[in-house]
């Protein structure tokens, strides 16, 4: 079965240096601007967009994203807005959107269900932070019968068994988190991250996206050096919190020139 996200990942490596994985939480600061920052990071060189859903305990996301997502919450954010965000935003752009969501909204939705509402609303597949392959197994046989990716997460603290595990269990990419932690814009990103892909290729990783504490261009080209995919979300989602749709457009520009192929 074919993934547009390892698809778009693999395009993205063969013309440039790798793909740009941009994170952004649906409904923040309003549903309607949420959809439009997603659909003008895009348009401004982001390859794949993560779309979070806001939920009240966020145990993996830093300051910068907590803020934005209980923001969604209190305004009203409720799960359904999440597909019509995915479906406005595939609307609008040929860029594949996966959803990052902790696992127990999925379970109280239906896990079924929600992997139909999924495909309805022209979502690639689910990032699951909390979920781990072996706890996972309604979430494979949904994902398998219905087509979607499916990313598991990798820790530098991981052993070479649960390694092998998210490899043989992703489908679009394994998301190598680059420090132990939480989420957040860093000024370096930890070297950890990069002994963390190599002992992913080294038990059959094919695609692999680094993602925590990457905030600009360089940082970027860097995780480029070594990994299929940067994914930035908290400097995404400062810059639309500081600036609006326009801030984003231009921070994701930017970042984008991390991508260029070295001269």
């Amino acid at each position: 079965m074919e993934s547009r996200v390892a698809t778009t990942i693999a395009r993205r490596n063969a013309e440039a240096a790798g793909a740009l994985v941009g994170y952004l939480p649906a409904g923040f600061p309003d549903l309607r601007t949420s959809i439009d920052a997603a659909v003008a990071i895009a348009r401004n060189g982001v390859d794949v967009i993560e779309l979070g859903l806001p939920y009240s305990d966020p145990v993996m996301d830093g300051a910068v994203i907590q803020a934005a997502t209980q923001k969604a919450l209190s305004n009203g954010f409720r799960l359904r807005d999440g597909f019509t965000a995915v479906r406005e935003i595939s609307a609008a752009v040929d860029v594949p959107v996966l959803v990052m969501t902790y696992w127990n909204p999925v379970v109280q939705y239906g896990v079924d269900r929600f992997a139909d509402d999924l495909v309805a609303a022209g979502g690639a597949g689910l990032i699951t932070p909390d979920l781990i392959p072996d706890e996972g197994a309604d979430w494979l046989a949904a994902s398998e019968r219905a087509g979607l990716d499916r990313v598991f997460l990798a820790a530098p603290s991981s052993t070479e068994a649960r390694l092998r595990q998210a490899v043989e269990a992703s489908r679009g990419f394994v998301y190598a988190v680059s420090t132990m932690g939480i989420t957040g814009a860093r000024t370096d990103v930890d070297s950890a991250a990069r002994s963390l892909v190599a002992r992913l290729r080294d038990v059959g990783a094919t695609s692999t996206c680094v993602g925590l504490g990457i905030s600009t261009a360089a940082q970027v080209a860097e995780v480029l050096e070594y990994a299929d995919g940067a994914i930035v979300g908290s400097a995404l989602v400062k810059a639309l919190s500081d600036g609006g749709v326009e801030r984003v457009a231009h921070v994701a520009a930017a970042l984008s020139e991390g991508t260029a192929k070295a001269k």
